[in-house]
């Protein structure tokens, strides 16, 4: 029996993602059939694009980035709860809670075969959620599944001729991403800083790859060379 941890990129369950409902239940499959194995699995969602527009919505009015962030984690709870039911729904053994702390979501994973939360306070982002999670559960693993192929030295939506890494250290991966900080509530990239700051201290592994083809997340979830970045400390 294995426990393994996956952080959803919110941005995979926005509407102009191709056939997102059949991803859905694409995900249902895949967790049922490491459910059936014996695996626990935590499943920690990000906010997507409700938290972006909730937190430019209130920026006007508001300054205080921990107030932002509470907005951005109601978000993440949300998407949790619409994969925690659609898990639910297809007789999976999944927790009817969304844990609010990472030491909640731990006491439920060892109860049931499936735990699914969002967000947790200010300044943590659900990839540094995800990445306690795992840590804290034992997990031999945190898949961060997003919406980009690989992990880019720099961002390929600004640098098509960026170059792409199929593997990395753990400090490589700090490197690219910058120091593990927080300062923008809403920011986005391929991993968060903080998230890789935790795993690099504990040496956790993470697999990154392209959430959008579930079949590269059941690869990463059965052990399985996957199209995408394996980062090792």
């Amino acid at each position: 029996m294995a426990t393994v941890v996956v952080a959803l990129g919110g941005s995979l369950l926005r509407p102009e993602v191709d056939h997102r409902h059949k991803w859905l239940l694409d995900l249902v499959v895949i967790l049922r059939k490491r459910v059936d194995s014996g695996d626990r699995v935590g499943l920690v969602v990000g906010g997507g694009a409700p938290a972006r527009e909730g937190i430019e919505l209130a920026k006007p009015i508001i300054d205080d980035t921990d107030h932002l962030d509470r907005i951005g984690i109601a978000a993440t709870r949300l998407n949790a709860t619409i994969v925690r039911e659609a898990l639910s729904d297809g007789g999976i053994p999944v927790s009817g809670k969304i844990p609010k702390t990472v030491d909640d979501a731990v006491l439920e994973l060892e109860e049931w075969g499936v735990v699914v939360m969002g967000g947790t306070v200010p300044g943590h982002t659900t990839d540094a959620v995800a990445v306690k999670l795992a840590i804290r559960s034992g997990a031999e693993k945190c898949v961060i599944a997003t919406n980009v192929s690989k992990v880019y030295a720099n961002d390929p939506r600004l640098d098509p001729e960026s170059e792409a890494f199929d593997s990395l250290t753990l400090e490589q991966l700090q490197g690219i991403v910058g120091p593990p900080e927080h300062s923008v509530a809403g920011g986005s990239q391929v991993v968060d800083p903080m998230g890789v700051g935790e795993a690099l201290t504990n040496g956790l592994a993470l697999d990154i790859l392209d959430g959008r083809d579930t079949d590269k997340i059941r690869r990463s979830l059965e052990g399985k060379d996957f199209d995408g970045t394996k980062v090792r400390g």
